[in-house]
Parts: C-alpha cells; structure tokens; sequence
C-alpha cells in the first residue's frame, strides 16, 4: 500500500482564502450601495475568516507533536484576530449593519496588506452565493 498524500492542506486552503478575501475587499470597496452582490462579498469574508480560524489547530499540530510550543503559540496568537474578526463580521452580515462592515473593512485589509493577488489571477468569484450559505 502506497502513502496518501494530502494536497489540500490548511496552509494551502489559508493562503487561497486570503487572497479570496483581499479580492473580495477590492470589489467591495468599489460597490457604493448595499446590493446582493456586497451581501454575498461580505458573507464570503466571513466566512473565509471563519475557514481559517478553524484551520489555525490544524496547521500547528506537526509544531506540537515536535515540540516546538513557542512557534505554535506564536502561530496562533498571530491569527487570534480571525475568529473573532469573522464572528463580528458574520453578525453584521446577518443584521445587514453595514456600517460595522464598514468599520471592519480597513482592520481585515490591514492584516492582509502584504498579500500580493495579480490582475490574471485564477480563483474566480468565489463569493457568489455566499450570502445564502451564511444564513
């Protein structure tokens, strides 16, 4: 029997959900009205930010297992801001408050503010449809 090699890891899923979510800023930024398309960008957000908190334990448990507590530690408080970043969001999402979306917009572009997405990137639209996953 031949190893199993997992291709999709939580590496992986966090680096395509975070230039997901710097895409999604970019197209909300230019929409002026809350429309279904801003509902859904901000859903996708959310719960890209969600994804990713979630991964968080995933990705340092091979840290743990090697001993290396304090670079697991440091891994996650520096993603600490996720979770509850995504929870905010997703509640404002679902009370349509677009004005803490608003406020919350330049704190989740700041922490993605070295990810680099070019014009020709492959990822698509991934936040169509998103608003109604959220519910």
């Amino acid at each position: 029997m031949s190893r199993v090699i997992n291709l999709d890891s939580a590496g992986k899923d966090r680096t395509r959900l975070s230039k997901g979510i710097v895409l999604a800023i970019r197209e909300l930024a230019k929409q002026s009205e809350p429309t279904a398309y801003a509902r859904d960008l901000a859903a996708f957000i959310a719960i890209a930010l969600q994804t990713i908190a979630d991964g968080i334990d995933t990705s340092v448990a091979a840290w743990e297992k090697r001993d290396y507590w304090v670079k697991a530690d440091r891994f996650r408080m520096e993603w600490m801001w996720a979770g509850t970043t995504a929870s905010k969001m997703k509640a404002a999402v679902q009370a349509d408050d677009w004005a803490v979306i608003a406020a919350l917009m330049p704190v989740i572009a700041g922490k993605f503010g070295k990810i680099k997405v070019s014009d020709n990137h492959r990822l698509g639209k991934p936040w169509l449809g998103a608003y109604a996953s959220l519910r």
